[in-house]
C-alpha cells in the first residue's frame, strides 16, 4: 500500500478522533438512544376511516382510539387526524376539523337523546328506541293532518308542506339520494341539505 505521509496524518488522526470518542463513553450512545425512544402512540391503536361533520366538503378523517375491543367495553378516542388517501382533503384539516379530538372530549358534549316534556322545565334522558318512535309518531299525526292528495283543481298532487327536511351534509351522494328519496316519498315539498344552509 502506497501511503504519503499527508494521507499517514489524516489516518492517524481519524483513529485518534474515533478512539477518543469511545474512550469519552460516547461509543454506547447509539444504543442508549434507541433504548430511550418512546414507541409511536397509535401502533397500538385502532384506526376508522370518517367523514367529517362539519361542512358539506366531507373531508376524510382517521380516528385513532384505543381499547381492549373486549365486548361491552368502550374504547376511547386519543388521536383525530386528516385521511391522507382521501380524494377531498388528501390530509389536510381546516380548523374546525383540526379540533375534532376537543368536541369528542367536551364534557358537555349530549351522548344520549333528551326529552322535554309539554310544560316540564327540565330535560330527562331517555332512549333512542324513545326518541325515535316519538319521533316518528309526531310525524305520522302531522301527516294525517296535513297531508294534502289533490289541489282545488282536482290534480293529484300528494303533498306535505307542514313539515320539512334537513338533510346531513358529510353524508355520501348515495345516503343523500336515498334520504330524498324517503321524504320525496312521504310527500315533503321543503327539502334542503345542510350545505347550502
Amino acid at each position: 500500500m502506497d501511503l504519503s505521509r499527508r494521507g499517514f496524518i489524516k489516518l492517524t488522526g481519524a483513529g485518534l478522533a474515533a478512539s477518543s470518542l469511545g474512550a469519552l463513553g460516547f461509543g454506547l450512545a447509539g444504543t442508549a438512544l434507541a433504548a430511550s425512544v418512546r414507541p409511536f402512540k397509535l401502533t397500538a391503536a385502532t384506526e376508522t376511516r370518517n367523514t367529517c361533520t362539519y361542512c358539506s366538503v366531507a373531508c376524510g378523517i382517521l380516528i385513532y382510539s384505543q381499547g381492549d375491543r373486549a365486548k361491552n367495553v368502550r374504547s376511547s378516542v386519543i388521536h383525530i387526524e386528516g385521511d391522507p388517501d382521501h380524494p377531498v382533503n388528501r390530509g389536510t384539516l381546516c380548523p374546525k376539523g383540526a379540533g375534532l379530538l376537543d368536541i369528542v372530549r367536551a364534557p358537555g358534549r349530549l351522548t344520549v337523546p333528551k326529552y322535554r316534556a309539554a310544560g316540564a322545565t327540565e330535560w330527562t334522558e331517555v332512549s333512542w328506541d324513545f326518541a325515535l318512535d316519538r319521533v316518528a309518531t309526531l310525524m305520522k299525526q302531522d301527516r294525517d293532518a296535513n297531508f294534502i292528495a289533490k289541489n282545488v283543481a282536482g290534480t293529484t298532487v300528494n303533498r306535505w308542506t307542514s313539515t320539512g327536511m334537513l338533510a346531513a351534509s358529510a353524508a355520501s351522494n348515495e345516503a343523500a339520494y336515498v334520504t330524498f328519496k324517503w321524504a320525496r316519498s312521504l310527500g315533503m315539498v321543503t327539502f334542503d341539505n345542510q350545505a347550502r344552509v
